[in-house]
């Protein structure tokens, strides 16, 4: 073959687009799984935009962290008792858009349950005496939290009161991760923190399905949703708990109690923002089916799923019933997207 015809076939195969495909990360970030899954031409350009991500989640949890002494979150409950403390706007953002869920759901959700909270050790199987949830109980209570937009500070109103975000910080940097994606140029991918997961586009012309966990068997879904261009929550007594005597213990207290809530197993929340979701999965599960999902109802453009105490499916107005089970024993709903 003469050169020149290898040269034309050399350069043909340069000019041939490159097959878009998806790439995907997972690291251990903020104490749960982070994951990013997206669809992009080139590896180098998938791998600059999940990093992107990552290197966000590792910044979030670096100021939001309540445990490490070095957070910016850890500091101000050491100190806003005392006097006002200015934080960085993003510290400022997700303390005011607690308190935003905290009026919604009427306290039911308070970003101040860590007052009692931080003397449950779920590791080590650790829970307060009656006395002590007495003594601090009146701690709970994010009306205690002053803060100062024009000069973007934040005081609390008692010693003792402690704020954990662990309620909403998930849901709101996995939205900060998806305009990151987005800025990247990228049009569909996942992006998930523990159980806050926001989707943009579809996957392949299909949607995402997307599992629930059923609460009391770690190996196997309750349910499986078909999503798209929207963000999904769920929160369950089966992610940080120990059983004493036959009672379990775990990490979603019930602000008015300081304890924990036995209304349901699981609440999932599928809506516009992963912020949203997150943060109204821990009101309706305190609130439980009944209450829950007459919260829930009078929230536009969310629709939620509840495994009571039986392990029996409830579902908000907007979700179409399940069909009758299938062979497996798992049903399949058809879920809006929320715009």
């Amino acid at each position: 073959m003469p050169h020149r015809y290898l040269l034309l076939l050399l350069a043909q195969l340069i000019a041939l687009p490159v097959q878009a495909q998806w790439y995907k990360d997972e690291q251990a970030i903020m104490g749960t799984s982070v994951s990013v899954e997206l669809w992009d031409d080139t590896e180098p350009h998938a791998r600059q935009c999940i990093d992107q991500v990552m290197t966000l989640m590792r910044h979030v949890d670096d100021v939001m962290s309540p445990f490490k002494p070095t957070a910016e979150l850890y500091k101000l409950n050491e100190t806003a008792a005392l006097h006002p403390v200015k934080v960085s706007p993003e510290l400022f953002d997700v303390i005011k858009t607690s308190i935003h869920f905290s009026e919604l759901s009427q306290g039911v959700f308070d970003v101040t349950f860590a007052s009692v909270g931080y003397r449950y050790d779920f590791r080590n199987g650790v829970h307060p005496s009656d006395a002590q949830i007495a003594k601090d109980l009146d701690k709970i209570d994010y009306h205690l939290l002053h803060l100062d937009d024009k000069a973007q500070t934040i005081q609390y109103g008692k010693l003792g009161v402690h704020v954990d975000l662990g309620g909403i910080a998930k849901g709101w940097a996995v939205d900060r991760g998806i305009e990151k994606l987005q800025a990247c140029g990228i049009h569909q991918a996942i992006v998930s923190a523990g159980g806050d997961s926001r989707i943009i586009g579809d996957r392949g012309g299909r949607p995402w399905m997307i599992g629930i966990k059923d609460p009391r068997n770690p190996n196997a879904s309750a349910i499986m949703i078909p999503l798209s261009d929207t963000a999904i929550s769920t929160s369950g007594d089966y992610e940080r708990y120990f059983i004493e005597n036959g009672q379990r213990y775990h990490h979603i207290l019930n602000p008015r109690t300081g304890k924990p809530s036995h209304t349901a197993r699981s609440v999932t929340v599928i809506g516009p923002t992963a912020t949203m979701t997150d943060g109204l999965t821990k009101p309706v599960f305190i609130l439980g089916p009944e209450k829950g999902m007459a919260f829930i109802e009078k929230v536009p453009n969310v629709d939620a799923m509840i495994i009571d105490m039986q392990g029996k499916l409830h579902y908000s107005s907007g979700l179409m019933p399940p069909p009758p089970p299938g062979a497996d024993g798992k049903a399949a709903i058809t879920a809006p997207n929320p715009q």
